[in-house]
Parts: structure tokens; C-alpha cells; sequence
């Protein structure tokens, strides 16, 4: 699933063939994605371009009366073609610019989402989400009071939304190896120093994810086609059963909230 860094690459990809365009129409192919795609995204006529932002996984392109929202789902990718580039089989959304240019939308999977939000509204999906990451307003004494209230393992809390935003499953197995903390620990044993180090973890892995264009995952490519660079230098999402690179004690995987999480029973404990 493209993470946050991916979701950013992809809006520092698109963003220059959008900025001072218009979208002239928008051609749907398959209007059932994992919600269906409303009226108003159909209706989209000579509507020039304003920005195009990110918040959590979500990019906005900014238009006068509202904001287009794509969500890249499980397997989608954007990609900026020229206007008679013959559709795939998956490319289900086409956003056609005034470039002679269109922003095309593939999703194998089909669980991406293109979503319309009114001027001055907020969508559900927008409601009640947790700060950005690499924004000033997550910060140690801001999880310190969050993992307080909360028995449940670190890293379920540091990928909940409503905590933080955009701290997917490799992310979080990434930090907290990277700060020593086993993902398995109560949320509320979390030490002010420790959160303070988490904190500066998650900051810099996902700067440097955005810097290095992205993990790639089987699904994703970049805007231009090339893969990211980051995933070679993952230190133990994936690895499971491997040496530490740090140790060379043997990395174990189990099953956290459903999702696969590898850490280091040397360098992060045991619980």
C-alpha cells in the first residue's frame, strides 16, 4: 500500500503539470472504485487548477468550487501521459488538462478513491484526523499524552490516524527499531525520552523516504515511471528470519493489528 513519502512523491510528481493548467473534463472508465465516484467529479468543466496539497494519504487538487480528492487505495498510481495515450486495462480515471497533458488514475485493485469535497466543507474521510508527521504539531509531549491513555501495543497507536497521520506499517516497523522500542510495548509505558526519540525517528525515515522518491512496493511507480530507492535500504520491515544489521541476532515476524511486524528481540526487547 503506497505510504505517506509515496503519497507526497506522487504530489511533488504531478504537482508541476498541474499548477497554472485547467482540467477541461474528466473521463471515467470505471466509476466504482472503493466508493463510488460522485456526480460532481463527472461534472467537472474548465475548472483551472489552484493547488495540489496533501493531507494524510489524501491529494487534494484545489479547484474554485472545491477540492478534487484522490486516495491511491492498495495499488493505485498516478501518471501524467499525453491526451491520446491509449487507456489500459486499470486506468479508470483520466483528468484532462489544458496542457494537452491528462493526470490518469491506474488502480488494479480497484480500492483507490476519487471523491469531491465543496468549497469551505470537510469531508467525513478529513474529520478527525491526527496531525501531519513532518509538521510542527507532532511532537513528544503531544504522543506522550495520547500513548497515556492507551494499553494497547506502540506501534497499533503510532499507525493510528487519529494520533498521527501517514505512519504506515513499514514506517512504523522502522521506527521503532530504530528507536529500540519493541512494537509489542504498552502505549502507555512510553517514556518522555523515548518519545522524544520516536518522534525524531519517525521525522527523519520519512523525510528521507520523500527525499529518495518513495518505497517502492510491488504496485507503485513513480509519476515518471521509476521506482523509488528507498526499500533497499529498509532495515527490518520485510526481513523477517534475517540477521540484524546492527546485531546480527535473527529478526522475528509475528502478526500486530493484522499486519505483518518485524523487530529485533536484541536491539528492542522482548514483551
Amino acid at each position: 500500500m503506497p505510504e505517506l513519502p509515496e503519497v507526497e512523491v506522487s504530489r511533488l510528481g504531478i504537482s508541476p503539470h498541474l499548477q497554472q493548467q485547467r482540467i477541461e473534463k474528466v473521463v471515467v472508465r470505471q466509476r466504482q472504485l472503493r466508493w463510488l465516484i460522485p456526480d460532481e467529479v463527472l461534472q467537472i468543466s474548465q475548472q483551472p487548477v489552484l493547488d495540489v496539497t496533501r493531507r494524510a494519504k489524501y491529494l487534494l487538487i484545489h479547484l474554485p468550487d472545491g477540492e478534487l480528492i484522490i486516495h491511491l487505495g492498495m495499488s493505485g498510481h498516478l501518471k501524467v501521459v499525453p491526451q491520446h495515450t491509449a487507456a489500459g486495462k486499470h486506468d479508470h480515471v483520466d483528468i484532462y488538462l489544458s496542457n494537452d497533458f491528462m493526470l490518469r488514475l491506474n488502480d488494479t485493485r480497484r480500492f483507490g478513491a476519487v471523491l469531491w469535497q465543496p468549497k469551505d466543507t470537510m469531508h467525513t474521510l478529513m474529520a478527525n484526523l491526527g496531525p501531519e508527521p513532518l509538521l510542527g504539531d507532532f511532537h513528544a509531549e503531544m504522543l506522550l499524552a495520547a500513548c497515556q491513555k492507551r494499553s494497547s501495543a506502540i506501534k497499533l497507536v503510532l499507525m493510528d490516524n487519529h494520533v498521527v497521520v501517514g505512519v504506515g506499517n513499514i514506517y512504523a516497523n522502522e521506527a521503532l527499531f530504530q528507536a529500540g522500542i519493541h512494537p509489542k510495548m504498552p502505549a502507555n509505558q512510553l517514556t518522555a525520552e523515548k518519545a522524544e526519540l520516536l518522534v525524531q525517528v519517525v521525522k527523519q525515515i520519512l523525510a528521507k523516504a520523500i527525499t529518495q522518491g518513495g518505497t517502492t512496493l510491488k504496485d507503485f511507480s513513480q509519476t515518471d515511471g521509476k521506482p523509488g530507492y528507498f526499500a533497499q535500504q529498509l532495515l527490518v520491515y520485510g526481513r523477517g528470519g534475517e540477521e540484524c544489521f546492527s546485531c546480527q541476532t535473527e529478526l522475528k515476524e509475528i502478526r500486530l493489528g493484522q499486519r505483518s511486524t518485524v523487530y529485533c528481540p536484541a536491539c528492542q526487547g522482548e514483551y
